[in-house]
């Protein structure tokens, strides 16, 4: 979950307009904490000491990676047009990633490289036709893609 800690913390850094809206209207209310925990205040009520605390590994990435800036721009600006639903997708989503088998995130790159060219209907076909193959279906499609032209 990292990564969206660093795309929501990338987002309110290079967004005035996030800054200066209630948080309840721009991220979904977070997890009940401990009862013996204190509430953690709202962004504005931070000192400025935690405030760059949490910024700055998003500062870090920004300036030791140049040619990552532009990706991280618009990370950030995809962050801050999605619902809140769409938000707690996106949180979903990395933690069925990072909870993935290497072996399926293998196949899964492979996948969308192997769709990201195709157009909208024959990619919604093959996602269709994924999803009914088995484990060694799927292996030999990969492996016939691997090693020859792509097919679709």
């Amino acid at each position: 979950m990292p990564h969206i800690l660093l795309i929501a913390l990338c987002a309110l850094a290079l967004s005035g307009s996030a800054l200066a809206g209630p948080a309840q209207a721009q991220t979904p209310a977070p997890p009940a904490a401990a009862p013996s925990a204190p509430a953690l205040p709202d962004w504005e009520q931070l000192d400025p000491a935690r405030r760059d605390a949490l910024i700055a590994p998003v500062r870090e990435r920004w300036n030791s990676d140049p040619q990552a800036r532009e990706r991280m721009l618009r990370h950030a600006e995809r962050w801050q047009q999605m619902t809140p639903e769409q938000r707690q997708r996106a949180r979903q989503g990395v933690k069925r990633w990072e909870d993935m088998p290497p072996e399926r995130r293998r196949e899964a790159r492979e996948l969308f490289q192997q769709m990201r060219d195709m157009p909208e209907a024959e990619r919604e076909a093959l996602r269709e036709r994924w999803k009914s193959m088995s484990a060694d279906e799927r292996e030999r499609w990969l492996e016939a893609r691997r090693s020859g032209p792509p097919q679709h």
